[in-house]
């Protein structure tokens, strides 16, 4: 049976946990939550984050998370909560539920993504445009 992205998002919807832009305000800063970026650098660059967060391209998540992996990276190893956000929410979810897959137990991501945070007037943080070579 073929899925599309619809299913993909609908069985991940069932599965995570999504927060909203209060809660997830309420959230950041606090020193066991990890905020990841799932934005690709271009979309850093333009859009600009949230403070503090970390960034993990999308594509790199799987190997990133899993200590075997040779790209693992230790902050993926710390008791915290990974709030997960992309830009409107969808590839977040699926990167939750990823996450979830690979044993991360503590994980959520930001319903409605940056766009949400972005349009409640919360503060984003403008990153330096790298130099072109």
């Amino acid at each position: 049976m073929r899925k599309g992205y619809k299913d993909l998002l609908a069985e991940a919807d069932a599965l995570v946990e999504a927060v909203n832009v209060s809660e997830a305000a309420r959230l950041h800063g606090a020193s066991n939550v990890v905020f990841v970026d799932l934005r690709d650098p271009r979309e850093r660059e333009r859009e600009g984050t949230i403070a503090h967060a970390f960034s993990c391209p999308r594509g790199m998540l799987e190997f990133w998370i899993d200590p075997e992996s040779p790209y693992h990276k230790p902050i993926f190893a710390d008791d915290k909560l990974f709030l997960f956000f992309c830009a409107s929410g969808w590839r977040s979810a699926l990167a939750t539920k990823t996450a979830l897959e690979m044993g991360l137990e503590n994980v959520c991501h930001l319903e409605g993504g940056f766009s949400a945070w972005r349009n409640a007037g919360l503060a984003v943080e403008q990153l330096p445009a790298k130099a072109k070579e």
